[in-house]
């Protein structure tokens, strides 16, 4: 240990008066070269020093003013999105309350329109059966008239004689001449 504190002691040997030469110690000269550049730094630079701290400054000030600019324009420009969003949805809703009443609107008109047509289809379809009964109907009439007439015809020749037929044109034409005096 005696070592080491020696060699501490003498670390601090100044040089003699008269002569110029190098220090090597460098606990002695580095606070006094410290303190000779801190110095002139300070003496010399301190004008350049104060005027790149006030651009610097000056720079921040403008980039925050900037910054402020750009964000009052970004909520102005968020304000106007959203007051058109705000419309947009408004309409939105209107469309999709105006569609749906359409829609309903024209479901209760094809359901009405649906429903004539069915009704005079019914109707149509009534009518044709009705025509189509009277139709059978009158055939069956014809045939039955014509099956009676042919009947009385085929026994009336069949039971109708020469003199039995004069005397029956006889009676015929009678009664047409007692007609034919009432209406003269």
């Amino acid at each position: 240990m005696k070592n080491g504190t020696e060699s501490f002691v003498s670390s601090f040997h100044w040089p003699f008066a008269g002569s110029f030469g190098f220090n090597t110690d460098i606990l002695a000269t580095n606070p006094i070269n410290l303190s000779v550049v801190l110095g002139v730094l300070i003496f010399f630079g301190k004008g350049v020093l104060s005027d790149l701290l006030d651009n610097r400054k000056l720079r921040i000030l403008n980039t925050i003013r900037n910054s402020e600019e750009l964000q009052g324009g970004a909520i102005e420009r968020l304000e106007k999105a959203r007051a058109r969003l705000w419309k947009v949805e408004m309409e939105a809703d209107q469309f999709r309350v105006n569609g749906y009443s359409e829609i309903e609107r024209e479901k209760l008109n094809l359901i009405n329109s649906t429903s004539k047509t069915l009704e005079q289809l019914e109707n149509y379809k009534n009518e044709t059966i009705h025509f189509e009964q009277q139709r059978a109907i009158n055939q069956v009439r014809q045939r039955v008239f014509q099956q009676a007439l042919q009947g009385a015809l085929g026994t009336l020749n069949s039971c109708l004689n020469k003199e039995l037929h004069l005397r029956t044109i006889s009676a015929n034409i009678g009664m047409f001449g007692a007609l034919k005096e009432i209406t003269d």
